[in-house]
């Protein structure tokens, strides 16, 4: 079964989409990143699709017993 798709907490650069889609897909991060930099150079709106998974995906919860502020 895959992972759930949400943005993880640790192993993320700007807002942790690449890192998400990554674990959901079972590929690296460094790999999903190279692969959104690279389909940048093509024509279409990637950058818009980024800031709306950015927006609209759930942040992981950790439930280590920790509080959060």
């Amino acid at each position: 079964m895959a992972a759930a798709l949400v943005r993880p907490r640790n192993n993320r650069m700007i807002a942790g989409v690449c890192a998400g889609l990554a674990r959901r897909f079972g590929t690296t991060p460094a790999t999903m990143r190279v692969i959104f930099v690279l389909s940048c150079l093509l024509p279409g709106p990637q950058f818009l699709v980024y800031l709306a998974l950015w927006i609209l995906l759930p942040t992981e919860n950790n439930s280590t017993g920790a509080s959060t502020w």
